[in-house]
């Protein structure tokens, strides 16, 4: 009995959604697919998956079987990987989506390296703040700085992501240095998307209501508004680490950060072979940034 395959077959099914999805990518008809998912039910004794004739959905212990059968799948493409990367060539189109600003500060001055290692890949890179399907909308992998929650996907760490407070000089020289975080409600505090700030510090966590003047959906917008001098942000170090490196920039209330665990992560469906292309980029974009990246260093956090 191909147990492993069943758990494939499973992992399919949940990720495209229906039957026939599934066994388009696996090359079977709706019916086989279906007989799978049945024998792997019944040797487990549970229902994995609620049938209606219009979607598929998971059952309470669908869902904890399958947030399992991922990253045992996981384990198994990696290994597959490692083993076969000797003789591998990684070729062909590879489609990576990521936030705008860290795209444009953290790949694309990269790629060339990338490229010139790989001469017989091609990179679609496409920069966007929105998560976008990746699965619907045919990308290999997605970079994404949150903390994730989708258990449909893979999703590999590859560095921390510090937010810190911080403004420029010019604009603490005439407002004053804030010395905790009631003094912060009478400075020009600058968001986007959203109203407050959640900030872990001495006393725990703690939560600032942000009221400013400048609204944006931008983050580079913020970003420009804090170094000319117009308030204090709430900024990524993967955004600001040179400026405050070189002094552009000065963190404020240094003992505060915020509170949200979130980190750089690339995120990938999940598939029974990892393809080699996707393999090279993901070690390439590892050792790139690595555990502490080359925007943390120096910096005191």
């Amino acid at each position: 009995m191909d147990r492993f395959g069943d758990l494939d077959v499973f992992s399919r099914v949940v990720t495209a959604r229906s039957m026939s999805g599934a066994g388009r990518e696996l090359g079977l008809s709706p019916a086989v697919i279906s007989k799978r998912i049945r024998r792997l039910e019944e040797r487990l004794g549970v229902r994995l998956l609620q049938r209606t004739t219009r979607q598929l959905a998971l059952t309470e212990a669908g869902q904890g079987f399958y947030e399992r059968v991922v990253g045992i799948l996981a384990a198994i493409e990696e290994a597959e990987a490692w083993a076969a990367q000797g003789s591998a060539t990684a070729r062909g189109l590879l489609k990576v989506t990521a936030p705008t600003s860290f795209g444009r500060l953290h790949i694309a001055p990269h790629l060339n390296r990338f490229l010139d290692a790989n001469p017989d890949v091609t990179v679609d890179l496409t920069l966007s703040d929105s998560f976008s399907d990746i699965v619907g909308e045919g990308f290999d992998l997605a970079i994404r700085i949150a903390d994730l929650t989708d258990s449909s996907l893979i999703a590999k760490r590859l560095a921390p992501a510090h937010r810190v407070l911080c403004a420029a000089p010019p604009y603490l020289a005439m407002e004053g240095v804030p010395g905790s975080l009631i003094d912060l409600q009478r400075h020009a505090l600058l968001i986007h998307n959203g109203t407050e700030w959640r900030l872990e510090g001495p006393d725990g966590l703690e939560s600032v209501r942000v009221i400013s003047r400048l609204r944006t959906n931008s983050s580079e917008v913020v970003r420009e508004a804090v170094l000319s001098g117009s308030g204090i942000a709430l900024r990524s170090t993967w955004d600001v680490g040179p400026e405050l490196k070189s002094g552009a920039l000065v963190r404020v209330l240094p003992e505060y950060a915020s509170s949200r665990r979130v980190a750089v992560h690339a995120v990938y469906p999940s598939r029974r072979h990892l393809e080699h292309k996707l393999r090279a980029f993901l070690d390439f974009l590892q050792g790139l940034y690595g555990p502490t990246p080359y925007w943390d260093e120096g910096l005191t956090l």
